[in-house]
């Protein structure tokens, strides 16, 4: 067997090795809002159309989530850090993130691949919240907030 032969061989055993079957995710999705949504096979009611993000709910019945684009991985970190006092399960890709219920995000995993995350949430009378001011800014999942 020729060089050329030992190769393919090699990479059809990687190949082979590297795959579980359908219980692997997909790679994980990237693109415009309206591309992953059409992913996940949900028609977006967009949110939020700004230049630093796009946010939209997909509403299935009791399968809703809310899907969030961002212009930067920075924009995507930031929200992710203030998201997290909200608690909740995100579905996290290159900038991108789903919201939702955990059995909600799971399954979406499986269309747009990504990492499921678990955030606990922080409230002010346990002694850890963040927000003791009592400020109304914080509204749930509702897109980033520009001073």
């Amino acid at each position: 067997m020729g060089t050329a032969g030992v190769l393919l061989t090699l990479t059809l055993t990687l190949v082979a090795c590297g795959s579980d079957g359908d219980d692997a995710p997909p790679d994980t999705a990237s693109g415009s809002l309206e591309q992953l949504a059409a992913t996940a096979k949900c028609e977006p009611d967009i949110q939020t159309d700004a230049a630093e993000l796009r946010q939209a709910t997909c509403d299935k019945g009791a399968r809703r989530y809310v899907l969030v684009t961002f212009a930067t991985a920075r924009g995507q970190a930031e929200w992710l850090d203030e998201a997290n006092d909200y608690g909740g399960t995100y579905l996290i890709g290159k900038k991108w993130v789903a919201v939702g219920d955990g059995k909600v995000v799971t399954r979406l995993r499986g269309r747009l691949g990504g990492t499921v995350e678990k955030s606990s949430h922080h409230s002010g009378s346990s002694g850890g919240g963040d927000h003791e001011d009592g400020s109304p800014g914080h509204s749930g999942h509702s897109g980033h907030h520009t001073s």
